[in-house]
Parts: structure tokens; sequence; C-alpha cells
């Protein structure tokens, strides 16, 4: 669509239609550092640490420094839980070195309490209030105890149809309601969409439980859609992005591929601008 073509051209993927190298996509891609939208958005675009799996630290921000995002949701293939505080101070340097702060860590799996005590401890040693998690279901209560002692937001990643453990945001809010209210969401919107519910009127109904957004679009509403890049898919986006305004949604929104090593710069550059052109066209 034309649309699309102008919102892709905003992040540079011109660029490397014509075999620019992924590493050095230049100025053209470079954008408001803090993604507020012209001054109208509380929500900031992000990178998923997911998307980094097959990177190094370094490469990792390169790439995020030449898209011009700035926030990162830190995995732990790039800070082991059980890194040293030097390892942690020196991650962090590097970090600031290339205009990237790190918002929250996770998802981090979690199946025991000494497991739910490494993982908090962890984050507060990384210096981040926010946990990206998923709690075996008889580790909620635990989980609660450990939110209400650190005064931390615990937001539980869904997956889909491919797991039975935190399928939808329903399912979430189902063994979450009655819990301390930091414990909320991270919407997997792909993830959401595959297994037959509406992103759009799951943020609106949970918004208020909804700590962190990962941002990827699903080939189709089933569980046979693939994860693809934004814009590539059936989620509406313009909706989406209205209801974040209309709620004042204040987290990341977080772009997670699940692209090969090689498609992934130019996959995030191609979403990070349409998602970018999505946000000037919809008022």
């Amino acid at each position: 669509m034309t649309t699309r073509r102008v919102f892709i051209k905003r992040a540079g993927a011109g660029l490397l239609a014509m075999g620019a190298s992924p590493l050095s996509l230049g100025a053209e891609v470079r954008g408001a550092i803090d993604e507020t939208g012209s001054g109208r958005d509380l929500f900031k675009l992000s990178v998923a640490g997911y998307t980094f799996r097959q990177y190094d630290l370094d490469d990792a921000l390169k790439i995020m420094q030449r898209t011009d995002i700035h926030y990162l949701c830190i995995k732990d293939f790039h800070l082991p839980l059980d890194s040293t505080d030097d390892a942690i101070a020196a991650f962090h340097l590097k970090l600031s070195a290339a205009k990237v702060a790190g918002y929250a860590v996770g998802p981090i799996y979690m199946k025991s309490e000494a497991e739910a005590d490494r993982a908090f401890e962890y984050a507060k040693r990384v210096g981040v209030r926010l946990i990206v998690g998923v709690p075996n279901y008889e580790l909620l209560p635990y989980v609660d105890t450990k939110v209400r002692a650190y005064d931390f937001r615990y937001a539980i990643h869904i997956h889909g149809p491919d797991m039975e453990l935190y399928p939808t945001a329903e399912d979430v809010m189902l063994h979450v309601e009655k819990l301390d209210p930091r414990i909320g969401l991270c919407l997997d919107i792909a993830h959401d969409t595959r297994a037959g519910f509406d992103p759009v009127a799951d943020l609106k109904r949970y918004h208020r439980r909804i700590f962190d957004i990962h941002l990827n679009d699903a080939t189709a509403a089933a569980k046979e859609g693939k994860l693809c890049e934004l814009g590539r898919g059936v989620i509406d986006f313009p909706a989406f992005v209205k209801i974040l305004r209309k709620v004042k949604y204040s987290g990341c929104c977080s772009i997670e591929l699940t692209s090969g090593k090689e498609e992934t710069p130019a996959a995030l550059a191609e979403s990070a601008g349409y998602f970018r052109g999505i946000m000037d066209a919809v008022k």
C-alpha cells in the first residue's frame, strides 16, 4: 500500500532496499529521542531484548543507535542473572554511551521461590523497577509478597496459543485480579491476536494493569498466524495508537521481532518506521 511505503521510507528502509549495510543506516532513520509523538504521547518506543538474541550487546546497541531507539528491556543473555555489580556497572556504561536506558528486565521464567528471589534481587541490582516475568501459576501468591516487599511492578508476559501458561491477557487478569495492583500484564499484541483476541480491545479493557507492551504483528488471527514486522499483518495499528493515547498509557512499547540475524536490522528499521508513521498520521 502507498500509505505503508510512506511509513517505511521514514525509517530509512529505502536504504536497506538499495543494499546499505544493516549497521550503517545513517541519519535518515533518526527521530526524536523520546518518541513522544510531537508532544502528544506519554509512551516510549523501545526494543525487547529478545529481538537481539543473536547479537552481542555491542552490535545490538549499534542497531538501536541507527534506528534511534533509546529504551531496552534487558534480557539475561546480555546481562546474566548472576552478574557481578562490576559487570552491571560496565553494562550500564555501554548503554549510556549509546544513549540507551534499560527500563526493565525480562522476560524471566520462574518455577520456584528461589528463582523468584533471584529475579527480584537481580532487578534491584540492575536498578530497574519493572520485571517482565512468567511465573508458574502456583507461584503467584509468592510473587505477590515479593512485589509488596520490593515495591516493583511485575508484568506477566502472554504467549498466545502455543503455551498453556498465560496464553492471553484475559487469562493473566483472571489469575491476578485479586493480587497487588502492581502485578499486571506485558501485552504481547501478536500473541494476543493469534489467540483469537483483539489487542485494541484488551488494551482498552485492562490498561490500568498493563505495564509493558510488546509490539509485533501477526499474519492471521489464529494459531497458524506467524509473527511478522509491524504493518505486514492483521493488527489495526492506527486503532491501537488511538487507544494508547486515550488511556494515557505511559509505559514502553517494545518492538519484539523473531527475525533471523541477517534480517533483524532491516526488520527493526521497518517496524520502527511504520509505528512512527502511524503516530504521526493518527490524530
